[in-house]
Parts: C-alpha cells; structure tokens; sequence
C-alpha cells in the first residue's frame, strides 16, 4: 500500500495556472483526457510539490523569468544523476527571443506557445510521462550500480584497512625478532641467549598462526575446506584448546576457570575444527583481558545443542559493534593505544565454521569494561560417543645417523635446515635446484630427502617422481616441505612420491620425529 501510495505520487502532473480560470479550464480538459491535474498556488508551491515527488509540471514562462530567488533552477539542479524532470514552459504568443534563450538556461524543457492547441498540449503531457517513467525505470538500475559502487568503495576500504592492519601485525613480531637476533649477536651470556632464542620462537609461532588465519579464511570463502566429521566427546576436544592456550594466559598471569560436562556432548564433527573455533575464543578472551584478569570456559547441553561459552572480565565491547565483530577484518578497538593487535579474521573463522557444522555462534557484551562473552552452539550427536578406536603407534625410526640430502632453493633456508640436522648428528649435503637434487642423490644416496617443491627448471614434484622411478631411491623417505598446506597440495605431493608433507616454516620437533634422533 506504500509503494502504492508513492507510484500515485510520483505520477502526478503539477500545474502552475497563468490564472484560476486557467487552472478551471486545464482541469476539465484534463479530466476528459483521463489525467488528473495537481494545482500548485506559485513557484514556491510548485518547488515543493517537485521535491515530493512528480512526473511532470506545467508553469508559464512568465512564472520562471520572475523566480528571482532561483528557487525552480535549485530545484532542478538537484535532481538525482538518473531524473530529468519533464518541465513544460508555457510561452506568451510575443515572447522575445532574449526570454527564451533566459529560459533555455534552465536546463531542457518542453516549450509551448499560447494560445495552445488542447489536443497537442495533452499529447505533449502523455509524451512526458512516458519519458518519466522510462526514467524511473533507470532509477532502479542507477540505485543497484550505486549500491554495488557503495559496496566496492566499501570493499576497497576494508582492504586498505586490513593492509595497513597486516603490516602492523608483522611488524610487531619481527621487530621483536630483529631484537633477539641483536642479543644473540652481542651476547655470549647463556641467559639472554635462552631469553632471545624464546622470544624469535614464541614471535614464529605468532606469524605462523597468522599466515594459517589468513589461509584459512581464503579457503573457506572458497568452499575449499571439507570437514571430517567423527563421533566425539567435546570434552579431548576443549582440552585441546586449552592446552593450546596455557602458555599464553600463563604468561599474562590470568586465571582460566574451565566447567566442562564431561561425558554428556557427543559431537559429530570435525574435531579438530572445533578445536580452532574454542581456541581461538580462548586466544582472544586472554589477549583482549587484562593482565592478571579472569577466563571462564564452560560447555554443557541444552535442549538438542552443545553450548559452549567463553567469558572474560576484558575490555568489553561497544553495544554498537557487536553486530560487527564478526565481519571479516573487523576490531573492537582500534585506537593507537591497543597494545595488543589482531586481523580482525579471527572470528569470521569462528563464525563460518561453527556454521559449516549446522551451529552457530554469539557475541555479548554490557559495554566498554565490562567483559564480553562468546557462545557456540553446535548440534548434540543423536547417540554418545563411543570410544574411539586406537591404532597401534607408529614405530619410531631407527635411532642411527641419517644420511639427509636437503634440497632447497633458498640458500639461508638450506643452510638453517642443514646446521639443524647435523646438530642432531645426522649426515647432510644440500642441493639448490632440482637436476642437482636428482645428481646429489645418485651419489649420495640419501636415506632421507627433504624438498622444497617450488624449486625453479625441474621442480620437486618432478625430482620425486624421478626418485621414486630409480630402484637404489624407492626405499628412501621423501618430505616435502612447501609453503602450500591445503589438501589439494598434500594429495599431490602424495601422487609425486612423497611419504610426508610440512608446511613452512617447519616445526623442528615434527621433523626431529619423522627423521629420527641418533641414539
């Protein structure tokens, strides 16, 4: 009915008379000709009326040669990009040619010389109509490219933002980094040695997990992420979470209060997914608290979900942004005196995979100070948890020196990797591209082979498969080590040969496990 109401309205015809006999006359001759006139008293009137909406008006030309305060060409001149208002001038029969150029200033119009000719005067009106409602046809396609416009000046915002965000990020990591290295470099001292080695450690594991959000995001917004779902406790999986988090509440000295109902939230999910989404609450609650602050997790049913809900005694949030926090780069505070940083991805993380798993997930808060709270919920399996089956573990490799050829393009890389495992007492030689790789290893006769597969000419991928052709290297343990970690990568390094995949940067203690220390 109000759509209804504004079309009536925005078809109207507005008619400023010469006189009201004029105005008598036009009225009947217009009702006759099925259209209904709307009288308007002077300019002013007739501004208003075009500003509430029109399809075309009638004034005599005497009326916008007087309109000495411009209030007819404000008017027009206002007009949206997609309106050219219908205006008809009717001309006095003696009107001198300097009036018409005068009118003609005021932009297109249709003009008419008295006395007029009343059929051709309607046709004129029915023409005009026409062209105003192709006109407000535009308007739909004008209002939808300016909301999309809106939306990529938006966009383009948001990736400014988040750019100058990111380069904040890893700034802030490596010039901690750039400080160790100083230390190690000036310093025999023991102790600040062990002070600097634990700071570039705890600084790699931050960029790590930053590239892993960042990665993470990008697959989910491409529908690249499959879960696997298994029947589970929630309970192996929150403390999971929560080992993950203890160093870092630890070292803020805060407090994690944990209720869980163990036993009573079987899940059918991908465990390690939920795992994310729970630490990553976890991570925020303490990095957003204060120091010496207080976490509460909990988890308990309800009804046919799983809640679990993850409180701090923080910040707090702005009633005003909570609708925001998990739009993707969005922060609850970023003035220049946070001291903590954050993409703003994290809980968009949050958010899309609680609902890859049919859940959902809240954001509360009483406002700046006063803590906030996140809720997940996520759908109860219709039957416990059974216990889960348990293979045998692998046997660990042999307790002997390794014969290793690391082959790498990045010489610092190469050289890092190499001083690693000759520190555990294996046997290394390095190899820099890939035709070399395949050479080092017909002589060398690696046991094992690390290789990085982005390397130029003949790249990894190619070296393994040229390995695992040769007899003398079909025993030998391939690794592959890249910066691409999602599943598509590790299928076909499997397809290539390889026995293992990490993704840079490695982690020593998977690869010191994989390879073996000499006993």
């Amino acid at each position: 009915m109000v759509d209804d109401l504004a079309a009536e309205i925005e078809d109207r015809i507005l008619l400023l008379p010469p006189t009201r006999r004029d105005a008598d006359a036009a009225a009947v001759v217009f009702r006759k000709a099925g259209l209904a006139l709307t009288l308007c008293g002077d300019v002013a009137d007739l501004c208003a009326e075009i500003e509430r909406g029109a399809a075309v008006a009638l004034l005599p030309a005497e009326a916008v040669l007087t309109d000495r305060e411009g209030r007819l060409a404000r008017v027009l001149g206002e007009q949206p990009p997609w309106s050219d208002f219908p205006l008809i001038t009717l001309m006095h029969p003696t009107q001198s040619a300097a009036s018409i150029r005068e009118l003609e200033q005021l932009g297109p119009m249709t003009l008419v010389r008295r006395p007029i000719e009343i059929r051709s005067l309607v046709s004129t009106v029915r023409a005009a109509l026409r062209d105003r409602r192709r006109q407000y046809d535009r308007r739909a396609d004008f209002i939808e490219r300016e909301r999309q416009a809106q939306a990529l000046r938006e966009n383009d915002r948001h990736k400014d933002e988040f750019l100058a965000m990111l380069a904040h990020e890893l700034r802030n990591p490596l010039a901690a980094v750039n400080n160790a290295v100083a230390v190690l470099k000036r310093s025999g001292d023991p102790a600040s040695q062990a002070w600097a080695s634990g700071i570039v450690e705890r600084q790699m594991r931050q960029l790590v997990r930053l590239i892993d959000d960042l990665l993470d995001v990008a697959r989910i917004n491409g529908g690249k992420i499959r879960l696997q779902t298994t029947l589970v406790d929630a309970g192996p999986i929150l403390d999971q979470a929560i080992e993950s988090v203890r160093p870092q509440v630890d070292e803020r000295r805060q407090t994690l209060t944990v209720a869980i109902e163990r036993g009573r939230l079987p899940l059918n999910v991908d465990a390690p997914r939920v795992a994310q989404i729970v630490l990553n609450l976890l991570s925020n609650a303490s990095k957003y608290g204060e120091p010496g602050g207080r976490i509460w997790l909990t988890a308990r049913p309800e009804g046919e979900a799983a809640v679990i809900s993850v409180r701090d005694d923080g910040m707090g949030i702005p009633p005003d942004k909570l609708p925001e926090m998990f739009r993707l780069f969005a922060q609850g505070d970023r003035s220049l005196a946070r001291s903590e940083g954050g993409l703003g991805i994290g809980l968009t993380i949050v958010m899309r995979l609680a609902e890859m798993h049919g859940g959902s997930v809240e954001a509360r808060s009483d406002g700046p100070g006063e803590g906030s709270e996140f809720i997940v919920r996520l759908p109860l399996a219709r039957a416990a948890a059974s216990p889960c089956a348990t293979s045998a573990p692998p046997s660990p490799p042999p307790s002997r020196a390794a014969r290793i050829l690391v082959v790498d393009d990045n010489l610092d890389t190469a050289s890092g990797m190499v001083q690693f495992l000759q520190i555990l007492g294996h046997e290394v030689v390095a190899a820099h591209d890939g035709h070399a790789a395949v050479a080092s290893a017909h002589d060398f006769r690696p046991d094992v082979v690390l290789l990085d597969v982005g390397l130029p000419g003949m790249d990894g991928y190619q070296v393994a498969s040229a390995l695992r052709r040769d007899e003398a290297h079909r025993r030998a343990v391939l690794i592959a080590v890249t910066g691409y970690g999602q599943e598509e990568d590790r299928r076909r390094s499997r397809d290539a040969g390889f026995d293992h995949h990490l993704v840079k940067p490695v982690d020593f203690d998977v690869l010191a496990s994989l390879i073996g220390e000499p006993g």
